[in-house]
């Protein structure tokens, strides 16, 4: 048998050999870590997939090249940013829940804004930007013209701005 099925068998056999002790000792290296001693034994065995002279006898120990590549890759990962800012837990955390204090204080500031606006200019606000109303829908509500409502809307964002300017908000 030669070439692919001898190598492949090869690398079955070495796997079968040396992958429990290989993953003994990366445990010990990662701190028992077995989720990351399985994926250090998995490179390792790739790398020794991808370079077949390391299953040739005459090179020299299969086993010593083996443990050596995994205390490596320990090493590199150990070095990597990635490792020095992850922190792997058995348990995924707590969701966080958004903070909703911004949105409630930038409420309560509008609303403070809005009581210094005349009652005319409050209303416009109020149809047109929280009910959602068109300028028409607005003027029908509150009984007065279409122009009228775009004239008020155009003060009543003049005022509000300035009201907020006051109170020390800027945009």
């Amino acid at each position: 048998m030669t070439g692919p099925d001898r190598d492949e068998q090869l690398l079955r056999a070495l796997h079968d050999q040396y992958a429990a002790p290989l993953w003994s000792f990366v445990l010990r290296l990662t701190g028992g870590d077995r989720a990351r001693s399985q994926d250090v034994v998995q490179e390792t065995m790739l790398r020794a997939w991808r370079k077949p002279s390391v299953l040739d006898e005459e090179q020299g120990s299969a086993r010593a090249w083996l443990f050596t590549v995994a205390r490596h890759i320990v090493v590199d990962e150990w070095r990597s940013a990635r490792s020095r800012h992850e922190v792997t837990v058995d348990e995924p955390p707590e969701l966080v829940q958004a903070d909703h204090v911004d949105a409630m204080l930038d409420e309560w500031i509008v609303a403070e804004a809005l009581d210094r606006l005349t009652p005319e200019h409050r209303d416009v606000i109020v149809e047109c930007y929280y009910r959602g109303h068109s300028t028409a829908e607005a003027a029908e509500a509150l009984h007065i013209p279409v122009g009228t409502v775009k004239s008020r809307t155009h003060y009543a964002l003049r005022s509000l701005r300035l009201a907020m300017q006051e109170m020390g908000v800027t945009a």
